[in-house]
């Protein structure tokens, strides 16, 4: 039988009875320390995680938001609020919208961070979820909550509001906090964002452009933080590299119609009377090279090459095709000028299939470990698991490893930022002192048949050897 890390046999996991009653996991022996230079390995488990016994079906249960609740490695514990008893072993809460708009991912989060409990975690490792109920009203009460039962570390919440009302308790009672935010403004001071940040894609897929001799860069993002990001991030990453922000755009993301911004930064109506003055110049002329020249004109809907070598394209699903639609209507096609995207990108399976955008390039974290998560989350709970489920993967391993310390459990921010970070579902990443993450992305290209690497992640934080 393979590892159980890597291959689980969890069936799904049912929650046990009515309230008060236990399920029991088993637990996995701790991973080895790392070597000198080398991450720290989350995607490793004791062959000890083979099997896992079978979960007993109960019905009636009262919603999981509705309860407080234990994920041990001996099980998964659920307790009337008012019989909770003091919890055993390490502590650490995971706080979650297992209620309100949000749930649905708040589960699947949850599930991921349950598979972690089970692969990762040793015997004296107890997680307990609360509910922030998507706001952050609900995340300050949850975080309270977990104080109480003796939370010695805090994973989550989900978004940066949330994320800022949990810091003011945490810091309080000096806890560290692993959000699965990306917004830097909340991160540092006990604070560390696990989150994709939007800066470090742009500065990936910056970096692999300007070295295939691309130097003038346009921008089309959405007119919210995240695309303000994006901007001053390709302003900061192209300045670095010798090259050049030529076009800025902007577009409602909620609009039906980006026709206008799309139209401003490809300087169309600008080349298309650039081409129509040039036809009137020729038109009347008898003399076959002008004949013959007119004629190449007449088939074309501007004259010159679009202002920018490469335009980053930041937004996802349909909005993103519709863009490159776009692009192409307005006479920008690759590879006269290059489409780079960022991790939005591969979450958009609809992105091969767009002609547009084939031959596009994009910066997401490596595959190979989430693909392989993904198979063992699918055995395990019976459906997909959204992207960011991986996230909750990571801090639960995260904490389940430094749990297992053999001196003591190890939550301190040394430990927590570990400079030669540590190796999870997306790649290798490490936390910062600044509370930031530092992440490795691979570079793909979009093909009509998929994604293919054209330069793959590195896989340690260590500088190159010349």
């Amino acid at each position: 039988m393979l590892s159980c890390f890597r291959r689980s046999s969890l069936t799904p996991l049912l929650v046990a009875g009515a309230a008060g009653l236990a399920i029991v996991l088993s637990g996995c022996a701790a991973p080895s320390e790392g070597t000198v230079g080398s991450p720290r390995d989350l995607t490793q488990v004791s062959p000890a995680r083979q099997a896992v016994p079978p979960w007993p079906a109960a019905p009636s249960l009262p919603p999981l938001a509705d309860l407080e609740i234990e994920i041990t490695p001996r099980g998964r514990a659920q307790f009337p609020a008012d019989q909770l008893a003091a919890t055993a072993g390490v502590p650490v809460a995971i706080l979650l919208p297992l209620s309100g708009p949000r749930a649905e991912l708040g589960k699947a989060m949850l599930d991921a961070a349950q598979l972690a409990v089970f692969e990762i975690a040793s015997q004296n490792f107890v997680l307990l979820p609360f509910d922030t109920k998507g706001t952050p009203e609900g995340a300050e009460d949850a975080v309270a909550r977990a104080l109480g039962r003796g939370a010695k570390l805090v994973l989550g919440p989900l978004l940066a509001d949330s994320v800022e009302a949990v810091a003011r308790q945490t810091r309080i009672s000096d806890i560290s906090v692993v959000a699965f935010s990306n917004s830097r403004r909340v991160a540092g001071n006990g604070v560390y964002i696990l989150g994709f940040a939007p800066d470090q894609q742009v500065d990936a897929i910056v970096d692999y452009a300007a070295a295939q001799g691309l130097t003038s860069f346009a921008v089309l993002a959405p007119s919210n933080d995240y695309g303000q990001v994006v901007v001053e991030s390709l302003y900061g990453s192209t300045e670095s590299r010798g090259a050049v922000v030529t076009k800025v755009g902007y577009y409602d993301p909620a609009a039906s119609d980006f026709s206008e911004a799309a139209r401003a930064l490809t300087d169309y109506d600008l080349r298309r009377e650039e081409l129509l003055q040039q036809m009137a110049a020729l038109e009347g002329r008898t003399d076959e090279v002008s004949r013959q020249a007119l004629a190449r004109l007449e088939v074309l809907d501007t004259i010159g090459d679009p202002p920018f070598d490469a335009v980053v394209l930041p937004d996802a699903g349909q909005n993103l095709r519709t863009l490159a639609a776009l692009m192409n209507f307005y006479d920008v096609e690759q590879p006269t000028a290059r489409f780079l995207g960022l991790r939005a990108w591969d979450g958009t399976p609809e992105v091969a299939a767009e002609r547009a955008l084939q031959g596009g390039w994009f910066a997401a974290p490596p595959v190979e470990e989430r693909e392989k998560f993904e198979i063992r989350f699918r055995a395990a709970f019976s459906y997909d698991p959204p992207r960011l489920a991986s996230l909750a993967y990571d801090a639960t391993a995260l904490a389940a490893l430094l749990a297992q310390s053999p001196r003591a459990t190890d939550f301190s921010a040394t430990a927590l930022t570990d400079p030669n970070g540590f190796r999870g579902v997306d790649g290798v990443f490490r936390l910062t002192a600044n509370g930031t993450v530092e992440r490795n992305y691979a570079i793909y290209e979009v093909t009509p048949d998929g994604f293919r690497v054209i330069q793959p992640a590195t896989e340690s934080f260590q500088p190159p050897i010349n």
